[in-house]
């Protein structure tokens, strides 16, 4: 699955693509940046352990052991203020040390009983910077199969940034668990 073939032929209520994208400066090298992104067993802590209860989390993750590359597959099952959701992705670029990519195809199981079926696609772009790096983080929702709930405030374009902005913050405590780690591990 390709990111460009990402979701297509399926519902969906979204009229274009979202798109959230973070950055943060990183006093570790883009190598142990990267090494911590491509290596999936380790996103359980900085998007797992680390994260708060109440936002975004990991809860558990089928992955291979090592450095995932182009076509590897995993599962996760996760939380978010919204309810539940199980997840499987494949990665869909691994350029060493510079960008990992993956796309999920994501059910949420609402709080309130619905289901929602998305498309997004992960990409991660790592820079060298001196002697440290800067992360960027972009997730792009591809696709919605529904919009229940306050998840209905993607429709209206004044809200639709709004909900990114809300977006970006659960996005960025998970980018701050990422930096935290990589910069204990250069200089471990």
């Amino acid at each position: 699955m390709g990111a460009q073939q990402a979701g297509k032929g399926r519902a969906n209520a979204l009229k274009a693509p979202l798109t959230v994208r973070i950055e943060e400066p990183c006093k570790a090298p883009a190598e142990v940046v990267y090494g911590l992104v491509a290596d999936l067993r380790r996103h359980m802590e900085w998007a797992g352990e680390m994260q708060p209860k109440k936002n975004f989390r990991l809860a558990s993750m089928e992955a291979p052991e090592g450095e995932a590359t182009v076509g590897t597959e995993f599962r996760t099952v996760g939380a978010d203020p919204s309810g539940r959701f199980t997840d499987a992705s494949v990665v869909t670029e691994a350029i060493r040390p510079r960008e990992f990519e993956f796309v999920t195809e994501a059910h949420l199981d609402t709080k309130k009983g619905r289901g929602v079926d998305w498309t997004n696609v992960h990409r991660y772009e790592v820079v060298p910077d001196g002697e440290g790096s800067r992360i960027a983080y972009a997730l792009r929702v591809e696709r919605i199969s529904d919009l229940p709930g306050s998840m209905a405030a993607l429709k209206v374009p004044g809200l639709r940034g709004m909900a990114g902005k809300i977006s970006a913050s659960y996005m960025r405590r998970g980018l701050k668990n990422l930096v935290k780690l990589a910069e204990q591990r250069a200089s471990a």
